[in-house]
């Protein structure tokens, strides 16, 4: 190993320990040393960061420019201890502005025809099960994929009707209610995966046909065959994704609130929360993420208008 890449190896290391998750570092850091091994660059500058975040096999108005800049940035700041020479690349030198990509929302049917679909087109009887509760799960609860397919058997509080959500993002833990038809769903679940699978060699909740852990992007591939021959979004200008399930799940529970006449704006911390979000803000997004929502929110702001002339 290079003395720059333990230099990296230190630094990741470091700050692993210290508790960040350093995703975006741990996967590009390495690229970034073998770019600077490849062009004989033994010390961080401005212009050696610059190119290699500016590399043509990245579209420009996609995040990762910035993303790797941010990397590269970092890691500088930990070398300038260690190498004097080094230059710290200046905060705005590539800027990345996020474009909210509208969501599409699911109808109930959309949801069924999905379910259906696995039962009609995956031949292995647990995994057809297993694809069919992770879509129900999604979009009852409203979870990230990454939470479900991470679930533990112990997880779920078959009494109460609780499942626990454990250290996911931002290293937040929750515990979600679930509706009695939900919980009567996971159990029909856990009694055929049982039957079919006795001796699985995963703690996981959801299980393959091997009794083991759902691999994420192998769920990714079958939810788009799903989509595909079930003809979901056909004729829609959004392409549906998986993550989708999600943004139906918080627009629809925000639909229900405006319709019951609750106080929208006082419940949405609530809905944050039960969505794992780091704060507020990032719920606010969703009042404008479908037309429904915003013909209610302008429908109720009219109304008090009316009321308080």
């Amino acid at each position: 190993m290079s003395p720059l890449a333990e230099m990296a190896a230190d630094y990741l290391r470091l700050r692993r320990a210290l508790g960040h998750d350093l995703a975006d570092a741990g996967r590009l850091l390495p690229h970034f040393v073998a770019y600077m091994e490849t062009i004989g660059a033994a010390t961080i500058t401005v212009e050696v960061a610059l190119a290699w975040a500016q590399l043509p096999d990245a579209d420009p108005a996609s995040s990762v420019w910035a993303r790797r800049m941010t990397v590269a940035r970092g890691f500088a700041r930990h070398a300038a201890g260690i190498d004097p020479r080094t230059v710290i690349p200046p905060v705005g030198l590539v800027t990345y502005r996020q474009r909210w990509r509208p969501p599409f929302i699911y109808t109930a049917d959309d949801i069924a025809a999905l379910m259906a679909e696995a039962g009609r087109v995956i031949p292995t009887p647990l995994r057809s099960a297993t694809v069919q509760t992770l879509v129900g799960l999604l979009a009852a609860t409203g979870m990230r994929v990454g939470e479900a397919i991470r679930l533990k058997r112990s997880d779920i509080d078959w009494v109460e009707g609780v499942v626990a959500v454990r250290a996911s993002k931002f290293n937040k833990s929750r515990e979600l209610p679930l509706l009695a038809s939900t919980v009567e769903a996971l159990a029909s679940y856990a009694e055929r995966r049982d039957r079919w699978q006795p001796r699985p060699t995963s703690s996981t909740f959801l299980v393959s046909s091997a009794g083991k852990p759902v691999i994420y992007s192998d769920f990714g591939a079958t939810f788009r065959t799903l989509l595909q021959s079930a003809g979901v979004g056909i004729g829609s200008s959004v392409r549906p994704r998986i993550h989708d399930l999600r943004h139906t799940f918080a627009v629809h529970t925000l639909v229900t609130w405006y319709r019951a006449g609750e106080d929208v704006g006082a419940l949405l911390p609530r809905l944050s929360t039960y969505l794992g979000h780091r704060d507020p803000g990032s719920t606010y997004w969703y009042l404008s993420a479908a037309p429904e929502l915003l013909a209610l929110a302008a429908g109720r702001l009219e109304a008090l208008r009316e009321s308080h002339p």
